[in-house]
């Protein structure tokens, strides 16, 4: 499928074979969106790792300084004081097997889902209906945790997960296209201060190959991933 005017124009402003500095992408992405909506600004890294390898299967969470821009709709499976404290965090809702049912009956109003460790036997179940979704609690992620209150208060201010796919390409939000420039670079730089740390220790070759970012209906944009690399906190 061809693609619009409005996109064929704002794409005609990039040099595709560069590599831009992180902040003038960013002030490239802003000039180029054409939606009529508050656009989400993602970042996409190309990494050199083959994730059919456990030891090279990037994956991570962060918090952004500046939040998603997005309202998080958030669940939590717990019991007892837990529960509560989840409640008292703000989740959006709280159960054990009577939730795992409402979810099984068909219900999926929710984003993100937090678990203790002690009703990972009920979550397990919806494995079939979380799991393809990318819903499926997880230790590696602060998702399943003891610590209820907090993992729900982190997702609720701005906590972003990501994952390489099969093809060795990592991607993720950094906020909204409202936010000003300089809060969109402290959110990417986040991100990518984590991904940089992530390296595998069996990675071999360039680990980053390619970044580039995107409003959700502009163009990419590259990135030098050198220049990313340097404005990252990593020593």
């Amino acid at each position: 499928m061809g693609r619009g005017k409005k996109y064929r124009g704002a794409a005609e402003k990039i040099d595709h074979d560069a590599g831009y500095p992180h902040g003038e992408a960013i002030r490239l992405m802003l000039d180029s969106k054409f939606g009529g909506f508050d656009e989400t600004a993602d970042v996409v890294f190309n990494l050199g790792v083959d994730p059919r390898h456990a030891d090279q299967n990037v994956r991570g969470a962060v918090v952004l300084p500046n939040g998603t821009g997005k309202e998080v709709r958030l669940i939590v499976f717990a019991k007892g004081d837990k529960a509560r404290e989840a409640e008292e965090a703000g989740a959006d809702e709280v159960g054990a097997e009577e939730l795992a049912q409402k979810i099984q009956d068909g219900w999926l109003d929710f984003d993100r889902v937090i678990a203790t460790p002690d009703m990972m036997s009920v979550v397990g179940r919806l494995g079939r209906v979380l799991g393809p979704r990318g819903l499926m609690p997880n230790p590696k992620v602060g998702t399943v945790t003891q610590d209820v209150g907090k993992a729900v208060s982190e997702q609720k201010s701005g906590k972003v997960e990501f994952r390489v796919d099969k093809n060795g390409v990592l991607h993720a939000p950094f906020g909204k296209c409202s936010f000003e420039p300089e809060k969109l670079s402290e959110n990417l730089l986040a991100i990518a201060d984590l991904v940089i740390k992530a390296k595998p220790a069996s990675a071999k070759g360039i680990y980053i190959k390619k970044v580039a970012i995107s409003s959700t209906m502009g163009p990419g944009i590259p990135i030098d991933s050198a220049e990313l690399h340097a404005a990252t906190t990593t020593p």
